[in-house]
């Protein structure tokens, strides 16, 4: 009987990380998580599934893994602004993001792990956005120096080609998912924005139509962008391991641009809290920071095999019954703690 590959996450307590762990369980793969969150260690013990606590900064501690072996690592850890203030200078984005990054695809050589997946974002591309066209893998980067984001850009960016020289230079299947905004329940109460915690708009727009409160739809309602469901972007991953001899950059994505009117009136149709007709306030004097792109994910289907199986009302229909039943809870009491530390 042929088994089920044995796999490796690196930032499993993250919101994605955590999602995945829980399908791959579900599928009887082999897991080992790791990541450095009390929190996270906590919960994977209580799920009794292997833990161990690694550093990816720090080489010593890949010890820890010394003689185990593994089909495939996924690396979800990452330093990024919109979870942490502005203590973080240039060089922890380049410690975390790319030194991390090269001390596990060390390990994947050195251990003869033959498959890393690398999720990333999308921003290495913002200098396209304004084309207002689907982005695809090989229009290539247009990175942006300006702005919160920009350090972070760079240092994934970094981190990307660091994968794909160990792709082609070592016997390791490096494949990158480029992954544009991903919804699902557990990081959406609040953000840093510009080094201060805010409440984020897509949590204001559901809480305001449980409670049946005006919905303010501000600036220009016709701006657009492409968005993702978390089990969406777990599939992806599941049928990356799957795959062989794929390798490279994969636009995990929608392929749709979703409005922010529709993105607003979509989540009074579900989440409106009485039979009364949700009102609407429009305010276009007022600016909101939404940006608009949408990512072509043609490549993904044809070599992986995969695309997206949830569009936005389906996504906010399962995001409601993850609330619901909170098997996910432990996410939001570790977003809760980062916000007061």
């Amino acid at each position: 009987m042929k088994r089920n590959p044995n796999i490796l996450v690196f930032g499993a307590a993250g919101f994605v990380g955590t999602y995945l762990i829980d399908e791959l369980i579900k599928q009887d793969y082999q897991i080992l998580a790791s990541d450095i969150s009390d929190i996270g260690e906590y919960y994977y013990q209580e799920q009794n599934i292997p833990y161990v606590a690694i550093d990816i900064t720090n080489k010593n501690d890949f010890k820890k893994l010394e003689n185990a072996q593994f089909d495939a690592i996924i690396h979800l850890a990452a330093l990024q602004p919109a979870n942490y203030s502005f203590d973080y200078s240039p060089g922890d984005y380049i410690k975390i993001n790319v030194n991390g990054t090269l001390n596990i695809l060390e390990y994947c050589r050195e251990s003869k792990t033959k498959k890393i997946i690398y999720a990333s974002s999308h921003r290495n591309t913002s200098g396209l956005w304004h084309k207002n066209i689907p982005i695809k893998e090989e229009d290539g980067r247009a990175q942006q120096y300006e702005g919160e984001y920009s350090m972070f850009s760079i240092s994934e960016s970094a981190a990307q080609d660091c994968v794909e020289y160990y792709n082609a230079n070592y016997d390791i299947n490096g494949i990158i998912f480029r992954l544009p905004p991903v919804y699902g329940y557990g990081p959406h109460l609040e953000i840093f924005k510009n080094g201060k915690p805010i409440r984020t708009g897509f949590q204001t727009f559901i809480e305001n139509a449980m409670n049946c409160r005006p919905l303010e739809v501000w600036g220009d309602a016709t701006v657009g962008r492409d968005i993702i469901y978390v089990k969406d972007v777990v599939s992806a991953f599941i049928k990356a391991i799957k795959k062989y001899n794929v390798s490279g950059l994969y636009n995990i994505s929608s392929a749709y641009r979703l409005t922010l009117k529709e993105e607003v009136e979509t989540i009074a149709k579900v989440f409106w809290g009485n039979n009364q007709p949700p009102e609407f306030i429009s305010m276009p004097e007022r600016q909101h920071s939404m940006d608009s792109f949408v990512y072509d994910n043609s490549k993904a289907k044809m070599e992986l095999d995969w695309e997206p199986r949830y569009d936005f009302k389906n996504m906010l229909l399962d995001y409601k019954k993850e609330l619901d039943n909170n098997k996910f809870g432990f996410l939001i009491k570790k977003r809760k703690k980062m916000f007061v530390e």
